[in-house]
C-alpha cells in the first residue's frame, strides 16, 4: 500500500504541520462552570516550561520552553517528543480504550484484534506472503508485468508511477487522474544519492538482502545489488522534491494516448488496466520528464530485475503484518532513518493500522465522547474572526493592485470551513474484516479504501469529502478545493482549551488557523483562483513585489541548521514558512480585534501580546533526534519546530514591543531588513 506523498502539496491539499504522526486526540467533556480551568496553568500556558535565564531576544523558543527541552528525554520509541507528540499520546490511549472495548461488537475491534493475536500470526508465518508472491512469479512478460504494477494501487507491491484521483487544474469540478514519479524504498532521491544519507544506504541494502533471504531467494546478496541498482538509477532521474512544489512544473495534463507516445517503453494500456482504470481524456502529470525517463529505464531493465524489486516490495509492505521476525528485520533498517532505538509498543501499532483502515468508523464514535458541541462552536467563531482578519490584511496592504485584491478578497470569501468532523461520515459496511485474519484483513482494507477514492474518477468533486480523520492531530488546506479543515483531534491543549484566556487559543489554534487560511495566498496558493482552477490571478508587478519579500524571508532560513550540515531548504519550504508567518500576523490581529478597543488585562505579570506569544511558541515546544531532523530536511516542505518559532517572530514588530527586542540580541533584524508578506 502505497504511502508517498504525490505530487504538489498546494494541488492535492496541504498539511499545516507535522504536529504528530498516528491518530488523534481527546478532548474531554466540558466540566462545571466551578470547576472549568485550562489544561496547562491558571490560564492556559506552562509557565515552568520557560527558561528565565534566557532573553526572549536572543532564542525565543528557549525563552519559552527551555526548562522542559533541557529536562525532556526523547522515548526510545519515538523520533521527537514535544506538544504535538504529547496530544497524540493523549489519542491513543483513547483509541486505544474505544477499541478495546468494542474487541467483538465493532468492526475496528475486531481489525485491532487481529493485530494483537501474536500467537495466530506466527502460527500462520510467512504463507500468506507467498501466496502472493506466487501470483508474482507466474509473470512471463514485461507486458504482465505493467499490469502487476498496475494491480499494487491498493495492494502489496509497488510501481514506477504513483496514482491519484483530485480535483482538475482546469475544471475543478471534476475529478481527474494524477500520476506522478515513484519506484524507490527509501524516502526521497538524496538518500540514495547524497553522501550524508550512506549509512542510511547501507541500511537499506542489508535489509533488502535480509527480506529476500527470508522469502527463499537462492541470491540474496546478489538480488539486493541489482536492487539498488535499479532504485538509484531511478533517484537519479526523479526529480528533487522543492520541483515536485512547485504548481507551474507539475501541471502537465495530457491524454492517456498522448502519455504512450510521450512516455513508450511501458505498456501503459495494461499498467491501467491492472489499476482498472479506462482510457483518460485528462490525466495531470506531475514530475513530466522523470516519468519519460522511467519508462525508458523500465523498458532497458531485464524483466527478472523487475521481479526481484518487486518481490522485495511485497515482503516489505507486508512485513509489519507478519512474523517477529519480519518486524523486527524492518524496524532495523526504518530505525536508521529516524534514530529511534525501540520498536513502538504492539498496541500503538494496532491503534496506527485501525486509523489508517477504519478511519471515519473510529472517528464516528470517537467525537462523540470527546469532542463537545460547544467546542465546535467555539472553534468556528475563532475561524470567522481569522477570515475577517485576513480581509483586514488583503485590504490594506501597500503592494498588490486594486483588481488583484478584490480577486483575493473573493477567494477568501469563498473557501469553505470544516471543523471537527465531516457532516455525513463514509459507510464500510461492505468491508469484510475477520476475527484472527490480519493479513486478510489488511489487503481487504487496502482494496476498499483504494477503492473507494477511485471511485471518484471522472465523477464530481464532493467538498465536504475529508482528507483527514476527525481523530487526526493536524489540519489542511485542501488546495484545489478551497477549504480548509480542522479535525477534533488538533482542538486539543495546548493548541484549543475551552477554558484558556483567549490569547493563548489566538497564539496558538489562532495561529494554526492562519496558516491555513493563508496557505491559498502563499507562493503556489495565489496560482489556485477563487474557485479551484490553476490561474496566476496575480499581475506581473504583484508578483514581483511579493517574490522580492519572499526572497528576503528564505534567505534568513537558509541560515538555520537543523542538525550538522542540514540546512532549512527555503525552496521547499517557502509554502509553510510563509503560511506560518502570515497565519501567526492574521492571529493577532484577530486577537486585538476580539479585545474591542480595550487593553488586556496583564495577568501574571505577562501583557496580552506576551501570553499570544508564549502560548504560540509552546505549540511548537519540540525536541527532536539528529537522523529525524535530516530526514525532515530532505523530505517535508515544512520547516523544524524550532525554526517555525524564530523565523516568524524575528519579522514581526509587535513581538519586538512585546518582549522588548533590542539591536544587538541575537534574534534581532534592523527593521528594513526584515521581510514584509501579508
Amino acid at each position: 500500500m502505497k504511502t508517498r506523498l504525490l505530487l504538489s502539496a498546494a494541488l492535492l491539499g496541504t498539511l499545516a504541520c507535522p504536529l504528530a504522526v498516528a491518530p488523534a486526540l481527546a478532548q474531554t467533556a466540558p466540566m462545571a462552570a466551578s470547576e472549568a480551568k485550562p489544561m496547562y496553568g491558571s490560564w492556559g500556558v506552562a509557565l515552568e516550561n520557560r527558561d528565565l535565564s534566557v532573553k526572549p531576544g536572543d532564542d525565543f523558543e528557549k525563552f519559552a520552553s527551555g526548562t522542559w527541552i533541557a529536562k525532556t528525554e526523547i522515548p526510545a520509541d519515538k523520533a521527537a517528543s514535544g506538544s504535538g507528540n504529547e496530544v497524540n499520546d493523549r489519542v491513543q490511549d483513547d483509541l486505544r480504550t474505544q477499541l478495546t472495548s468494542s474487541l467483538s461488537t465493532t468492526k475496528y475491534g475486531a481489525l485491532y484484534s487481529s493485530f494483537m493475536d501474536e500467537a495466530r500470526i506466527e502460527a500462520v508465518g510467512l504463507a500468506p506472503l507467498k501466496a502472493d508472491l506466487a501470483k508474482l512469479a507466474a509473470v512471463k512478460t514485461k507486458a504482465q508485468f505493467a499490469r502487476f504494477m498496475g494491480t499494487t494501487n491498493g495492494a502489496f507491491g509497488i510501481a514506477l508511477m504513483d496514482i491519484a484521483v483530485g480535483a482538475d487544474t482546469l475544471d475543478p469540478t471534476t475529478n481527474v487522474l494524477y500520476l506522478g514519479q515513484g519506484g524507490i524504498g527509501l524516502p526521497e532521491r538524496e538518500y540514495y544519492l547524497a553522501p550524508q544519507f550512506k549509512a542510511q544506504r547501507d541500511a537499506y541494502a542489508a535489509y533488502i538482502e535480509r527480506t529476500m533471504r527470508a522469502v527463499g531467494n537462492p541470491s540474496p546478496a546478489a538480488a539486493a545489488k541489482a536492487i539498488m541498482a535499479f532504485e538509484t538509477a531511478i533517484a537519479t532521474k526523479s526529480w528533487v522534491i522543492a520541483d515536485r512544489r512547485d504548481i507551474d512544473k507539475v501541471n502537465n495534463p495530457m491524454s492517456s494516448a498522448q502519455l504512450a507516445a510521450y512516455a513508450p517503453g511501458l505498456d501503459w494500456a495494461q499498467y491501467f488496466a491492472g489499476a482498472k482504470i479506462p482510457a483518460q481524456k485528462r490525466i495531470v502529470v506531475g514530475e513530466k520528464t522523470a516519468v519519460r525517463d522511467l519508462a525508458r529505464i523500465y523498458a532497458a531493465t531485464p524483466l527478472a530485475t523487475l521481479k526481484l524489486w518487486q518481490q522485495f516490495h511485497v515482503a516489505d509492505q507486508a512485513a509489519p503484518y507478519l512474523t517477529k521476525a519480519m518486524v523486527d528485520s524492518r524496524f532495523e533498517f526504518t530505525k536508521t532513518l529516524t534514530g529511534v532505538t525501540t520498536l513502538r509498543p504492539r498496541w500503538k501499532r494496532a491503534v496506527q493500522l485501525v486509523d489508517g483502515s477504519l478511519g471515519e468508523l473510529v472517528g464516528q464514535d470517537y467525537v462523540k465522547q470527546h469532542f463537545p458541541p460547544q467546542a465546535k462552536a467555539k472553534m468556528e467563531d475563532l475561524v470567522a474572526n481569522l477570515k475577517l482578519a485576513m480581509a483586514d490584511r488583503i485590504r490594506t496592504n501597500d503592494w498588490m493592485a486594486g483588481a488583484t485584491k478584490a480577486a483575493a478578497q473573493d477567494k477568501l470569501a469563498k473557501m469553505d470551513v470544516m471543523v471537527g468532523y465531516p457532516d455525513t461520515f463514509r459507510s464500510y459496511d461492505a468491508l469484510k474484516i475477520a476475527q484472527g485474519d490480519l493479513y486478510g484483513n489488511v489487503q481487504r482494507a487496502g482494496r476498499f479504501n483504494t477503492d473507494y477514492a477511485m471511485a471518484d474518477l471522472g465523477q464530481k468533486v464532493d467538498r465536504k469529502k475529508w482528507g483527514m480523520n476527525p481523530q487526526t492531530v493536524n489540519a489542511y488546506n485542501g488546495g484545489l478545493e478551497n477549504k480548509i479543515v480542522f479535525p477534533a483531534g488538533i482542538l486539543q491543549p495546548p493548541y484549543f482549551d475551552m477554558n484558556a484566556d483567549d490569547a493563548v487559543n489566538y497564539g496558538a489554534i489562532g495561529a494554526v488557523i492562519g496558516h491555513e487560511i493563508t496557505h491559498g495566498f502563499d507562493d503556489q496558493g495565489r496560482k489556485i483562483d477563487a474557485n479551484g482552477a490553476v490561474r496566476d490571478w496575480w499581475t506581473k508587478e504583484d508578483a514581483a513585489r511579493f517574490d522580492a519579500q519572499a526572497k528576503i524571508f528564505g534567505a534568513q532560513y537558509a541560515k538555520f541548521e537543523a542538525a550538522p550540515g542540514a540546512f532549512v531548504n527555503p525552496e521547499l519550504t517557502m509554502g509553510e514558512n510563509i503560511a506560518d508567518f502570515a497565519g501567526l500576523h492574521v492571529a493577532l490581529d484577530a486577537y486585538h480585534k476580539s479585545l474591542g478597543g480595550k487593553e488586556a488585562a496583564v495577568v501574571d505579570g505577562l501583557t496580552g501580546d506576551q501570553r499570544f506569544f508564549l502560548a504560540f511558541a509552546q505549540a511548537w515546544r519540540a525536541k527532536q533526534r539528529p537522523d529525524a531532523l535530516k530526514n525532515q530536511i530532505a523530505t517535508d516542505p515544512h520547516s523544524p519546530a524550532r525554526f517555525r518559532v524564530l523565523g516568524p517572530l524575528r519579522n514581526i514588530e509587535t513581538w519586538y514591543q512585546a518582549f522588548g527586542v533590542k539591536p544587538g540580541d541575537a534574534m534581532y533584524i534592523a527593521p528594513e531588513q526584515r521581510a514584509k508578506i501579508w
